[in-house]
């Protein structure tokens, strides 16, 4: 895709017009295609084509009403998949839309060019779009900076949608290292890649734990984006890495293991928010740490019953091997609070089926004691649709990770309140921190979707970090 801005129409090329509910302009539409008391009421992502007097293709695009407009960019995305195949050169009238919404059109537009059959021997297999394709937002102003953050933003979301859907048999922790190199280079960030021999050396021990049963060795990433002179980090984050989940020897049931490859949700988005806080050259200080490995079946697999050293000093003891995320994400938070202590803290896991039954797939389990920080992340993700529902972290919770023979243990075996007291165990290694949250977003980052006949990720959580970032700015 091409994005251009361009001030007037065009009514020799094709034409998207976009109207809100019972708004839509009828006069346009008449002069337009000659078609008089048109049945179109603008319903949220609707679409009618009809064609000009000069013989284009006209598409009416509903916007909904006002509820809908944080999710603007799920319109043009519908709008866009189904079609594209159609369009070489087409306008989008913005007359209707503001510079926000203007941004989430680039953004869905640019979703839309999202190949899930990267894998299938015939690539040009489905709905594709021209390689050459020219969109033109007609409008009068500059409104570009819009166009150009919307499709940087589309296309960091595509690029860990890609990590996400890629196979297991690829997507090593290795390969995750790599691929942060390479979009580090690519961006102008900076990033390190830690080997089994430096986290043996710097006492990773939980994330090794997990890791050991496999022949992909494990590894820690860190990216950072730092736009400030001062060495303080404003936000550090930190992603579960599980590039397949077997659940170890306290292994899953068969049914859907093969979606298990999506258990690094937490740290795509990482990734892909430290990516597009470089590209938009955010002045802000970032840092993101993945800890990664894969949770497989072997002679060498950590046991139910083991206890395991942490980074933070802190003895575990193992009850279920199968809650390995919190593990890793324990050593990935004690090394972020005690090496760089930023001002805000945050992780992201697909960490438990527990905030799928309590949440569904309509929202992230959000945990943090700073309601502050919390009424600024809900803000945040209502504001573009990655919404998140606080849950508590009461200290009657306390018990249900208590061990009688290690500092902790790392599930309650209670069948209730699952993500809670998984998110009491990350609390255990912030430190106290004042200022973090915890985000298990097992049921929005990976699902299903009108636009693939499996589940597949869904992009979930690099926009809403990145917009997190721009409060702190």
């Amino acid at each position: 895709m091409k994005y251009i801005q361009v001030p007037t129409i065009n009514y020799d090329l094709d034409l998207i017009l976009p109207f809100r509910k019972n708004a839509v302009d009828t006069n346009q539409i008449e002069k337009i295609t000659g078609i008089k008391n048109i049945d179109f009421e603008g319903d949220f992502a609707k679409c009618q084509m009809l064609y000009s007097n000069s013989g284009r293709r006209i598409y009416l695009l509903g916007l909904g009403e006002e509820k809908d407009a944080v999710k603007l960019k799920d319109a043009f995305r519908k709008i866009t998949f189904y079609n594209k195949k159609y369009w070489s050169d087409i306008q989008l009238d913005c007359s209707n839309l503001n510079f926000e919404e203007i941004k989430q059109a680039a953004i869905g537009i640019q979703m839309a060019t999202y190949n899930l059959g990267v894998f299938k021997s015939n690539l040009n297999e489905g709905i594709e779009a021209k390689k050459d394709t020219t969109i033109s937002f007609v409008a009068l102003g500059d409104i570009m900076g819009f166009i150009k953050e919307g499709e940087q933003s589309g296309d960091t979301i595509n690029s860990i949608k890609t990590l996400i859907d890629a196979p297991a048999n690829q997507k090593t922790p290795e390969f995750l290292g790599k691929w942060a190199q390479d979009s580090a280079k690519k961006y102008n960030y900076n990033c390190e890649v830690w080997n089994k021999s430096k986290l043996e050396k710097e006492g990773f021990g939980a994330l090794l734990a997990v890791g050991q049963g496999s022949i992909n060795e494990p590894c820690l990433i860190v990216v950072s984006h730092k736009a400030k002179k001062t060495d303080q980090i404003d936000l550090g984050l930190v992603g579960k890495g599980i590039t397949f989940d077997t659940g170890g020897l306290s292994i899953k049931p068969s049914a859907n293991l093969h979606y298990m490859k999506s258990d690094m949700g937490g740290a795509a988005a990482v990734l892909g928010a430290v990516e597009l806080a470089a590209k938009l050259k955010l002045e802000i200080n970032v840092v993101g740490i993945i800890a990664a490995a894969e949770n497989a079946v072997d002679a060498n697999s950590i046991r139910p019953g083991d206890v395991i050293h942490s980074h933070s000093g802190k003895t575990i003891e193992i009850i279920d091997t199968d809650a390995e995320g919190r593990l890793v994400l324990a050593d990935g938070l004690s090394h972020m609070v005690n090496t760089y202590n930023p001002d805000h803290m945050i992780d992201l896991a697909t960490l438990t089926g527990s905030v799928v039954r309590t949440l569904g797939y309509s929202a992230g389990g959000m945990f943090t004691t700073n309601n502050e920080l919390a009424d600024s992340l809900s803000k945040v993700g209502a504001s573009i649709h990655e919404r998140l529902w606080h849950l508590p972290l009461y200290d009657d919770f306390d018990e249900d990770i208590q061990s009688d023979i290690a500092d902790l243990r790392n599930f309650s075996g209670k069948p209730i309140a699952g993500a809670i007291t998984a998110a009491k165990f990350l609390e255990a290694f912030t430190e106290e921190h004042e200022k973090w949250a915890h985000l298990d977003i097992a049921g929005v980052a990976f699902g299903s979707s009108e636009y693939a006949k499996m589940k597949c990720a869904s992009g979930y959580g690099v926009r809403l970090l990145v917009e997190f970032m721009k409060t702190l700015i």
